[in-house]
């Protein structure tokens, strides 16, 4: 018998054990030991140690978690997980793609593991459902498209939920930001400014406003509004709201304006949203400007300025008939701040740009830079050199600093 004959033969041994019952649960696993152990013995298998861990971590895998993907849920340095048919899984690990020795047996195999995800959710995918969106019950997100609308087998995307996040100091260690740069935006933060942090994908986005978040004063009440809850808030005032997707039938779907429209009800001091994806951006805007300031979320844009016209985007996606340039006004009066991330082809993260929104001249909404990251080349190992520094401007709002009790010295902007 060779490796997958093995396999085969012990699943199916402690599956006719289990008489058909789900073993995936916790409370299973002494007994699956307890039963692969025997089927192993009764067989007289005689492999040496190495090989026979390995069948046997592989056959618990597949009996009590997600197959041969289990192994790079656990692995704590992947942070994502892509699947692209039987034979090619490729993870993120240290912000680096990298190709791995993981395979399926086929497509089937790889079509268990997606019921497996999904059937917990109550959720399925099906030629005329062919994609879905998914969570682990460790917060981890999954995507999965199957043919049709994908060409070379099932396709798995996994983005893991991190256990521990980075801190503030952490992210100054690794050149995200400068010491100055995270004492401007505590400041800012404290001072009850409204910040949207900006990126493109897998930039650093939520690691960073989970950092912002927790210069929230405590004696706050914070509502956060997210797809997949992400944020891990201190505070002892902190209410979280998820999204819901529809059920089989279509209806149930609870989207995110659904809940920001519900937490302006909540009596909220700030409110938090993981990040704006659609029409939720025009309530968004209005509650910065009705008295719901120091509220923070997050959007996928190229630079500050994509920025704006995405937010001017998303607000007409709410089907109001309200003019383009009314809507660009309430995003100059409503967001004080863009904080700009970048991903960098060496798999650094670092704010590139902060950005303050001061004013409008002549129809268009101006930016000043506060900071920005200046690149100078790439080192003989492929990593990026540059430099964060301040422009030397000081914000429009210091004054609202100020009054917060942040007097800011000047070697914070850049001067001499």
């Amino acid at each position: 018998m060779d490796e997958y004959q093995i396999k085969a033969y012990l699943l199916e041994a402690v599956t006719r054990r289990s008489q058909g019952e789900s073993l995936a649960t916790f409370e299973h696993q002494p007994q699956v030991e307890t039963w692969l152990q025997q089927a192993y013995q009764h067989a007289d298998f005689e492999l040496d140690e190495p090989l026979r861990k390995k069948i046997f971590r592989d056959v618990r895998a597949e009996l009590l978690g997600y197959g041969p993907l289990q192994i790079l849920l656990d692995d704590e340095d992947i942070s994502e997980i892509m699947v692209n048919g039987a034979k090619q899984v490729y993870v993120e690990r240290m912000g680096e793609l990298r190709d791995t020795n993981i395979t399926f047996e086929d497509d089937n195999h790889v079509m268990r593991i997606i019921d497996r995800i999904l059937s917990p959710l109550g959720r399925q995918v099906n030629y005329d459902s062919p994609t879905a969106d998914a969570r682990l019950p460790d917060g981890s997100r999954v995507n999965i498209a199957i043919p049709p609308v994908v060409l070379d087998g099932p396709v798995i995307t996994i983005r893991k939920f991190l256990k521990q996040h980075l801190t503030i100091e952490q992210l100054i260690q690794l050149g995200s930001l400068t010491t100055h740069m995270a004492q401007f935006l505590q400041a800012c933060v404290a001072a009850r400014l409204n910040i949207v942090v900006t990126g493109n994908t897998s930039s650093g986005k939520t690691t960073l406003l989970n950092n912002l978040t927790q210069y929230i004063p405590g004696n706050e009440r914070i509502i956060t509004i997210e797809d997949a809850a992400e944020l891990s808030l201190r505070q002892k005032y902190a209410v979280r709201m998820e999204t819901k997707s529809p059920n089989v039938d279509g209806s149930g779907a609870v989207s995110p304006r659904d809940l920001v429209r519900n937490a302006l009800r909540m009596r909220p001091d700030r409110i938090v949203i993981g990040e704006v994806r659609g029409s939720e951006a025009l309530d968004m805007l209005q509650a910065m400007n009705t008295g719901h300031e120091g509220s923070l979320t997050t959007l996928h844009a190229n630079a500050p300025r994509d920025a704006i016209s995405r937010l001017e985007t998303m607000a007409m996606m709410a089907g109001l008939e309200i003019p383009l340039m009314a809507i660009r006004k309430q995003i100059v009066s409503a967001v004080d701040l863009i904080v700009h991330m970048q991903r960098f082809t060496d798999g650094s993260r670092k704010i590139v740009r902060i950005s303050e929104i001061p004013r409008m001249e002549s129809d268009i909404a101006t930016l000043s830079d506060i900071f920005v990251f200046e690149q100078t080349g790439m080192d003989a190992a492929g990593r990026i050199e540059g430099k964060l520094r301040a422009t030397g401007l000081r914000p429009l709002f210091t004054p609202r600093l100020e009054v917060a009790g942040f007097k800011l010295g000047g070697e914070i902007f850049g001067a001499v």
